[in-house]
């Protein structure tokens, strides 16, 4: 599975750890940045990992900022994208099991390494339960503003 990463600063060095653990699993990823714990724009890079996977250069993404808010809003605000913030492991089950998330997003002040891996991991290997939850799916992508 090809897996994008972006990190603003507030999230390189918790970047830096999920890469080497996903590189230890065999997973093949694609940093698109930042590189350094220096001032960045955020949504620079969530939007530049965001169009890998639209193009279907990525199965899945994984963002992290300081808190995950920003990266969630940059990634929610393209058609097919749906971004969870989780803070535990559960909440990235859920994510997986019900809404068929595609990308995750953490943040970088708020979780330690230790937590932020078991997010990964069962964010990588929870399958999408389908059935009403498609349902549910298909309802979100046909709401259009008013």
């Amino acid at each position: 599975m090809k897996i994008v990463l972006a990190s603003d600063h507030a999230g390189f060095f918790l970047k830096e750890k999920i890469k080497d653990f996903l590189i230890s699993e065999g997973f093949e990823v694609i940093d698109v940045g930042t590189n350094s714990h220096v001032s960045v724009d955020y949504p620079e890079y969530g939007a530049k990992a965001i169009e890998y996977i639209l193009q279907g250069k990525a199965e899945r993404g994984i963002l992290i900022c300081g808190t995950g808010i920003g990266m969630s809003i940059v990634a929610n605000r393209f058609p097919g994208i749906r971004a969870a913030l989780c803070h535990e492991p559960f909440s990235a089950k859920m994510a997986r099991r019900h809404n068929n998330a595609n990308v995750l997003v953490l943040g970088g002040r708020l979780i330690g390494d230790g937590m932020a891996i078991e997010i990964v991991k069962t964010f990588l290997t929870e399958p999408f339960e389908g059935g009403r939850h498609e349902r549910r799916l298909n309802m979100i992508e046909a709401l259009k503003p008013k």
